[in-house]
C-alpha cells in the first residue's frame, strides 16, 4: 500500500479559515476515493498560515476492478411477440456499448428487466489523482476567495508551491501554472530554502529542522506551556481561552510566546475593555492576578525568536499603548456626560424599519415591565420604578464613543457609566441585560437585571414576529431563537412564575398597531418558537421527545420551571413497568371524549359498581392531588393519580360508555372527564409513545 502526501503552499491564510479548510480537504478526498473504489486509510491533516497539508496512508496504488450493473427496460417491452429485440432493447444495449445478446435479465418488484453488466478494470491511482486533484484544490471552501494576477480561478491566497507525492514519487498535475512536485519550503524568514521531501515523516522532520512546526496541536502545546511559565514569573496566571489559543496557533509557524507590559495606570480602565483590547484586537493573552483583576502584563505569540536589539516586544507594547490611550480618551470624554444624556439620541437610531427606533423599543420594554410586574418577588412600587429606570437607560451606551469604537462592550460600558449617577443595582442590571448572550453564558445575577433582560428579549421576539420576521431554517437575523432560549434560562434559573401564555399576550398587547400579522398568527408563531427551544433544552437534558411533547401540549398555562419539573416527573413515571397500560387507558379516555369536556356528573345514574368504585377512588385522592400540585410535587401527584389505575381498568372491562340512553352516556363521559382532568394537569398522555407488544 502507498502513502499520499499533499501540501498546498500559499501566502498567509487567515487563521479562522485554516481548520475548516483542512476538515473539508479530508472529507472531500476521502469521499472521492470511496466513490472511485480506491481503498485508503484515514486522512491526517495539519497546516500553518502558509501551508495546508494532508496525508493518507494505506492507499491502494490501483483502483479496484468493479462490475457496474445498469438496469434497462422491462423484458416485456424489450422483445416483441416473436422474441425479437425492440427499439427499447437495441437502444439500451447501444447506449451501454454492448450487443443485445450480452444483456442479462433480472427480477425486480416491477417484473423482469434487462441488465447491462459492464466490467471496469481499475486504473492506476496516480493517473486518477492527477486528473482529480486540481479540481479538489480549487474546491476547498473559504469564506472569501479572489482571483490573483492572471489566474482564471479564485483562491484564498496566491499559490506558490504544491507538494504531491505518491509512493515517494511526485505527481504530475498543475494548478494555475504551479507544477506539483516534491519540494516544500521552510520558514519564510528564518529558513526560506526549498526542501525535497519523500514522505510524511520526512516532510515533518525537514520542516522541523527548518523552523516550521507543521502540526497545530504541537504549536498549541508549546504556547500553553510557555504561557503558564511567563505568567507565573510575574505572579499571575492565564485564563483558559481555547478559541484564542486556536487562533494564535494558526497565526504562526514557529510559536515564540513573549511577555510584554503596559503602564499600570491603564488598569483604572474597565477590566473588560482591557481584556477585549488585548484578546480580540491584538490577539494577546492578558495576565491576571485574580479572576477579576489584571496585572499590567500580556503575552504575545511571535513567529520569530527575539534576538538582541529586536523590536518585537517594544513594537507590541507601542501598539497596545496606542490602543489603550485611545480607549482612555473615549472613556473620559463619555464620562463628561451622564448616562441619561445619551438616551435622547436613541430617537435617531433605527431598530428595524417596521418597528421604529431604539427609543420606541425601549418604551415598549418599559410597558412590558408594567404588564409583568405581578411576577416580581414582591409588589414593591419602588422596585418597578427602578426597573423602568434601568430599562430606559439600558441602550443609552449605544450612543457613546466607547461603544462606537468597541461594540463588544455594549451594556458593559453602560453599567460602568451608570455607577456614577444611578447606583449599583441599576448599573449591574444594565451591565448584564444582554445575558445570556451565548450558549453556556450565565443569566443576570439580580432579579432587577433578570427583568430588564426578560422584557428586552421578549420585545425583540414578539415585535419581530409581529412584522413577519419569523426564523426559518438557518435564517434568523435578529437571533430570535437565542433570545427565546435566554428567556427560558432566566425564567427557570430565577424561578420567575410567568406563564408562556402570559408572556405571549403581554408582548402582543404592547406591540399594538405596529403589528402586521394578526393576533392569533403572532401568538402561534411565538408559542412555536418557545416550544422548539424548550424541546431542544429538555432533549439535551436527556428527556424523550414524546414525554416533552406530552407536557408542552398542555403547558401554556405553566411557568417554565413547572414545565421542566413536570417533564422530569413524567419521565420517571414512564420508567415504571405499568406505565404503558396506564398511558393506554388514558388514551382510551381521550379518544372517547373526542376533545370535549362533559359536566353534570350524577352518581344516581350509575348502573355498574365499577362506576361507583371509580368515582369513590377519584374522590379519595382528589384533595391530596390538589395539595401536591400546589406544592409543585408533581412526582407525588402522579403517584397518587396512578392509584386509580385498577378502577379505570375495571371500568373499561365492565362498562359500555356509548350506550343508547343519552343521559347514561353523557353521565359516563362526565365521569371520564373527571379522570381526564386529573391526568391533563400533568400532560397530554395521548402524545406518549406506547411500546408495542
Amino acid at each position: 500500500m502507498a502513502e499520499l502526501l499533499i501540501e498546498i503552499g500559499t501566502e498567509e491564510i487567515p487563521a479562522g479559515y485554516i481548520a475548516p479548510a483542512l476538515a473539508s480537504m479530508a472529507e472531500n478526498l476521502s469521499g472521492w476515493l470511496q466513490k472511485n473504489h480506491i481503498k485508503a486509510g484515514k486522512p491526517v491533516t495539519c497546516g500553518t498560515p502558509r501551508r495546508l497539508t494532508l496525508c493518507i496512508s494505506d492507499l491502494n496504488p490501483m483502483q479496484d476492478d468493479v462490475v457496474e450493473v445498469h438496469k434497462g427496460p422491462n423484458v416485456k417491452a424489450a422483445y416483441d411477440a416473436e422474441g425479437n429485440p425492440t427499439k427499447a432493447a437495441l437502444g439500451f444495449a447501444r447506449g451501454k456499448g454492448l450487443d443485445v445478446s450480452e444483456l442479462s435479465q433480472e427480477d425486480t418488484p416491477k417484473g423482469k428487466v434487462l441488465c447491462a453488466r459492464i466490467e471496469k478494470t481499475g486504473r492506476p491511482t496516480k493517473d486518477l489523482l492527477d486528473e482529480y486533484l486540481p479540481d479538489w484544490i480549487h474546491g476547498i471552501p473559504f469564506p472569501k476567495k479572489m482571483r490573483w494576477g492572471s489566474n482564471r480561478q479564485a483562491f484564498v491566497r496566491p499559490l506558490h508551491w504544491i507538494v504531491a507525492v505518491l509512493e515517494g514519487e511526485p505527481l504530475s498535475f498543475e494548478v494555475e501554472g504551479v507544477q506539483a512536485g516534491n519540494t516544500t519550503r521552510g520558514h519564510r524568514f528564518l529558513n526560506p530554502d526549498s526542501l525535497t521531501v519523500e514522505n510524511f515523516e520526512d516532510y515533518r522532520d525537514q520542516l522541523s529542522k527548518h523552523s516550521v512546526s507543521v502540526d497545530p496541536e504541537e504549536r498549541k502545546q508549546v504556547i500553553q506551556k510557555q504561557l503558564k511559565a511567563l505568567a507565573e514569573e510575574v505572579g499571575g496566571f492565564i485564563k483558559e481561552d481555547l478559541e484564542l489559543l486556536q487562533t494564535v496557533a494558526h497565526l504562526v509557524e514557529l510559536p515564540i510566546p513573549l511577555r510584554g507590559q503596559y503602564d499600570a495606570r491603564y488598569l483604572e480602565l474597565p477590566v473588560e475593555l482591557l481584556e477585549i483590547t488585548m484578546k480580540y484586537h491584538q490577539k494577546y493573552f492578558p495576565i491576571w492576578e485574580t479572576e477579576t483583576k489584571l496585572l499590567p502584563y500580556f503575552v504575545t505569540v511571535s513567529n520569530m525568536p527575539v534576538v538582541e536589539g529586536s523590536s518585537i516586544i517594544p513594537g507590541n507594547q507601542r501598539v497596545l499603548k496606542a490602543r489603550l490611550e485611545d480607549a482612555r480618551f473615549f472613556y473620559e470624554e463619555d464620562q463628561k456626560k451622564r448616562l441619561s444624556d445619551f438616551t435622547e439620541a436613541l430617537k435617531g437610531v433605527v431598530f428595524q424599519k417596521d418597528l421604529g427606533t431604539l427609543y420606541e423599543k425601549v418604551e415598549r420594554s418599559v410597558g412590558l415591565m408594567e404588564r409583568l410586574k405581578e411576577f416580581t418577588s414582591g409588589t414593591d412600587v419602588g422596585f418597578i420604578e427602578v426597573a423602568k429606570r434601568a430599562i430606559r437607560l439600558c441602550k443609552a451606551d449605544l450612543n457613546t464613543q466607547m461603544v462606537f469604537e468597541f461594540p463588544e462592550l455594549q451594556g458593559i460600558i453602560g453599567g460602568y457609566y451608570a455607577l456614577k449617577d444611578e447606583g449599583e443595582p441599576i448599573a449591574t442590571a444594565i451591565k448584564e441585560h444582554y445575558k445570556p448572550a451565548f450558549a453556556g453564558d450565565g443569566v443576570p445575577s439580580t432579579e432587577l437585571g433578570a427583568f430588564v433582560a426578560l422584557v428586552d428579549k421578549l420585545d425583540t421576539i414578539v415585535a419581530c414576529i409581529g412584522v413577519g420576521l419569523i426564523p426559518t431554517g438557518s435564517e434568523d437575523p435578529y437571533a430570535l431563537r437565542r433570545h427565546a432560549m435566554g428567556i427560558i434560562q432566566i425564567l427557570i434559573e430565577k424561578n420567575i412564575p410567568v406563564t408562556l401564555d402570559c408572556l405571549t399576550e403581554a408582548g402582543i398587547a404592547q406591540l399594538g398597531d405596529r403589528a402586521k400579522l394578526g393576533h392569533e398568527e403572532i401568538r402561534q408563531h411565538v408559542l412555536d418558537l418557545f416550544h422548539q427551544r424548550l424541546k431542544t433544552m429538555l432533549s439535551n437534558e436527556g428527556y424523550e421527545y414524546d414525554v416533552i411533547d406530552a407536557v408542552l401540549a398542555s403547558g401554556n398555562q405553566d411557568s417554565f420551571k413547572i414545565l421542566q419539573a413536570k417533564t422530569a416527573a413524567l419521565s420517571e413515571l414512564k420508567k415504571k413497568d405499568y406505565f404503558d397500560s396506564l398511558a393506554g387507558a388514558f388514551r382510551r379516555v381521550v379518544n372517547i371524549l373526542e376533545g370535549k369536556t362533559y359536566s353534570g356528573l350524577d352518581s344516581s345514574l350509575f348502573e355498574k359498581s365499577a362506576e361507583n368504585n371509580l368515582l369513590d377512588k377519584v374522590r379519595s385522592i382528589e384533595e391530596d392531588v390538589v395539595n401536591l400540585f400546589s406544592k409543585r410535587d408533581f412526582s407525588g401527584a402522579l403517584a397518587r393519580i396512578v392509584e386509580i389505575r385498577p378502577e379505570v381498568d375495571a371500568f373499561f372491562d365492565d362498562v359500555m360508555v356509548n350506550v343508547d340512553d343519552e343521559k347514561v352516556k353523557h353521565n359516563r363521559k362526565a365521569l371520564l372527564s373527571v379522570i381526564a382532568g386529573l391526568f391533563s394537569q400533568i400532560a397530554d398522555f395521548s402524545k406518549i409513545v406506547i411500546k408495542k407488544g
